[in-house]
């Protein structure tokens, strides 16, 4: 029997989390877990500013990974190893959670494990059930759409991605630009509730275009058309919610479906479907990608509302897992952070979709 006891900190966008989590012959358990969200500080501005997020992480990182630690109930000296998101990120944010990360490894002796957030995400299924490995992986967030052939730990095939924005950013601008709050999915979503899907006759961009790649660009401008030309009430707001809504599950079931497809004629044996990351929490995206799943005989495998926002125990169960596996890099601590980390880098080197630059490439 193995186990391994690893704290993991997220710093990468405007939540600072740490969390232990112990992996015990492949089952991971969550000792503790902590996050501090900045809501309130970045809600005057309708988005995530850089700076203060990187500001707010350094006031209070040193202040978090204390309280997990003291949760969870396991002594400094007793951890197998520290990880941290590493990449990709606001690279301000992501600094303050690796340099933290280090000077704790630094002063235990422990390794530091250095942790792609997406990687985080695609392996967030598996703190609260068996997931087995090979496995489609629907990552859908603020600032990733794409889908993954998730074969083994470290073993990530990129099939499709956005070429230009990621849903959960459509959702953040069209509740900026209707000024119904932030974070924006949850904004969308609850005013959605109340509102007709049917309503608005909203595009659902590439589902004519074979292939696994989306673009959500298009379907942001037809609702910002329609606020600009039009004096909406509750009610009306409440209507372009749901029909935008309605598009981009539409978008994701569509294509959820080919990326089945595509990945059932390379696989034998059992076939799952995971979804992860932050837009995973929504309800009506949750029900179409289910539905998808059971047309082609398959489950929809999703984490716990808890852990599809990002959260430090994902990033505990990679090091775990990487630790387990042998899978850690002798001079973690030289590594430096990465504003840009794909989870497939080669198809990201070699078929960029949407550019690249000094920082790396994206996607």
């Amino acid at each position: 029997m193995t186990s391994v006891t690893v704290l993991g900190i997220e710093t990468s966008c405007d939540e600072t989390a740490a969390a232990v989590v112990r992996l015990h012959d492949g089952r991971a358990e969550v000792l503790s877990e902590v996050v501090r969200t900045q809501i309130e500080e970045h809600a005057p501005y309708g988005g995530v500013v850089p700076e203060i997020a990187a500001r707010a992480h350094a006031e209070i990182a040193d202040e978090i990974v204390a309280l997990a630690i003291e949760q969870s109930g396991v002594e400094l000296g007793a951890l197998d190893a520290i990880a941290a998101t590493s990449g990709p990120g606001l690279i301000g944010g992501v600094m303050v959670g690796m340099m933290t990360g280090k000077a704790i490894a630094q002063a235990t002796g422990k390794p530091f494990i250095p942790i792609n957030h997406l990687e985080g995400h695609a392996l967030s299924p598996r703190l609260s059930q068996p997931c087995a490995f090979p496995y489609l992986l629907l990552l859908v967030s603020g600032g990733h759409c794409q889908f993954i052939a998730v074969r083994g730990l470290g073993d990530y095939t990129r099939m499709g991605t956005t070429i230009d924005d990621a849903a959960g950013e459509a959702f953040d601008k069209l509740a900026k630009t209707l000024g119904i709050g932030f974070p924006g999915g949850p904004a969308v979503e609850q005013l959605a509730q109340q509102g007709d899907p049917a309503r608005f006759d909203l595009p659902r961009p590439l589902l004519k275009r074979p292939g696994l790649d989306m673009s959500f660009a298009g379907l942001k401008t037809a609702a910002a058309r329609i606020v600009e030309a039009h004096t909406l009430d509750h009610q009306d707001q409440a209507d372009l919610c749901a029909s935008y809504q309605a598009a981009i599950a539409d978008c994701l079931a569509v294509k959820t479906g080919r990326a089945l497809e595509a990945f059932t004629a390379n696989q034998d044996g059992d076939i799952r479907l995971v979804v992860a990351g932050g837009v995973a929490a929504n309800q009506t995206i949750r029900k179409a990608l289910d539905e998808t799943a059971k047309k082609v005989g398959t489950v929809l495998i999703a984490p716990p509302l808890r852990h599809c926002t990002d959260n430090a125990a994902m990033i505990a169960l990679a090091g775990a897992e990487r630790l387990a596996a042998g899978l850690v890099l002798d001079d973690g601590l030289d590594f430096a952070a990465r504003p840009r980390w794909p989870l497939d880098e080669q198809s990201a080197l070699s078929n960029p979709i949407y550019g690249g630059g000094k920082k790396g490439a994206k996607a």
